[in-house]
């Protein structure tokens, strides 16, 4: 694949920012992805502002029917190879074969396995981690294929990157990292920033509501809603479920919604616009994400920007700092049935679910895009001022000594 070089770009300095540099990000999907979902928001979100700056940025990953192969959308050119699967091969001969240009860092994104961009290019590398994947491993995979996945994450993927610098979107993201032996000192946390969902002009329907957003798969267990609403329907008359998304789970919740009897006050919607989903927020009276993990849970702030507190699972990770449990939405310690209750007391509390949802658009305005954007700027910054270090010296020039002969070979290899 031989790609267009862009004109008129000032040459990056590797010691500087004071020039535009070329940032390369490795995500295996894009926000125009069906399947594309937070992580994808987070990654364009920076970007964009990147390139805002003055900056060259170009996104790799997996190509789909949705979008060409190349595309420039924001300032940002995106790069669409290969499946959910072969995109880590393709970016990384991309990279190998110089087809992107002149990179000055590049930021891997670790989606449960990560790229391995460091072997394959002299820049420096950036590890971007949203969660770790220990649980979902096996609800996604039979039992051979998650333990692969589950190695390679947990043992594989820190070995390759020690001494490389690490990016978490929550500090609990960062613990995890710590326990799979990444150095602390080489952890950084940008949490994710808040985008207000503009006033859709709908009001909160006058009976109960519960909001499910985001993407339809096994790990986000859209079946706990269900179940509560079958509970609570006796409890909440009237009451509905909006199912705002979509997915390869689509259909075995089609079916788990019949199975619990309650097809009738569930609403799947499938992808909405923007517009659609500020409807569909404005609407509900409290969003219900029972998820196994999420790194931050950005569609919590979606909500909170209008006022709706969240119920979510105190063990999923991130959405322990993205909620505040008593003050902007509830944190269950238990299982369904505590979901259940946890969700019956928000419906039937209308003073506690209006104060929550107040509280909850108060914080949501604390987290800045821009300010992530900085933030993780800075430490790319960081990463190509070490870069520039002779490579007979310092921390970095072990790291340099350390992969020099296995880059020869993988490329010696590559040439073969």
């Amino acid at each position: 694949m031989t790609l267009p070089q862009w004109e008129g770009c000032t040459r990056a300095s590797r010691t500087t920012y004071r020039e535009a540099v070329h940032i390369v990000v490795l995500n295996w999907r894009d926000t125009a992805n069906p399947e594309g979902g937070g992580s994808e928001v987070y990654v364009e979100h920076l970007a964009r502002r990147w390139a805002r700056d003055g900056h060259r940025v170009t996104l790799v990953c997996a190509a789909h029917s949705a979008a060409p192969g190349l595309e420039e959308r924001d300032g940002i050119r995106i790069v669409r190879v290969g499946s959910k699967l072969t995109v880590y091969s393709r970016a990384r001969a991309l990279l190998r074969r110089g087809a992107l240009g002149r990179v000055d860092v590049v930021v891997d994104t670790q989606n449960g396995i990560p790229f391995f961009a460091r072997y394959v290019t002299d820049a420096p590398t950036v590890v971007l981690v949203h969660h770790i994947h220990r649980e979902q491993w096996p609800v996604v995979y039979d039992p051979l294929r998650a333990r692969v996945g589950w190695f390679v994450e947990s043992v594989a993927a820190p070995r390759a990157f020690r001494g490389t610098t690490y990016v978490a979107v929550s500090e609990a993201t960062r613990t995890e990292l710590i326990d799979q032996g990444v150095a602390p000192d080489a952890i950084h946390v940008v949490h994710n920033g808040t985008e207000a969902l503009r006033d859709s002009g709908c009001t909160p329907e006058t009976a109960p509501r519960i909001l499910v957003l985001g993407r339809l798969v096994p790990h986000k267990r859209v079946e706990h809603v269900l179940v509560a609403a079958s509970r609570l329907r006796g409890r909440h008359p009237g009451l509905t479920v909006a199912v705002v998304g979509d997915g390869w789970w689509a259909d075995e919740l089609h079916e788990a919604a019949r199975r619990h009897g309650v097809a009738d006050i569930v609403e799947f919607t499938g992808h909405v616009s923007e517009e659609e989903k500020a409807r569909q927020v404005d609407r509900a009276w409290v969003l219900a994400l029972p998820s196994l993990k999420e790194g931050w849970g950005l569609v919590v702030m979606e909500a909170a920007s209008r006022g709706v507190p969240t119920v979510a699972y105190a063990d999923a990770g991130g959405v322990t700092e993205s909620i505040v449990d008593g003050v902007t939405g509830l944190l269950v310690r238990g299982g369904e049935g505590d979901y259940v209750e946890a969700l019956d007391v928000v419906l039937a509390d209308g003073d506690r679910r209006t104060e929550m949802g107040h509280q909850a658009r108060v914080r949501s305005t604390a987290f800045s895009w821009d300010a992530s954007a900085a933030k993780f700027l800075g430490i790319l910054q960081q990463a190509v001022d070490a870069a520039s270090v002779p490579s007979g010296t310092g921390a970095s020039g072990a790291r340099l000594r350390a992969t020099s002969w296995w880059r020869r070979r993988r490329r010696t290899a590559y040439r073969r």
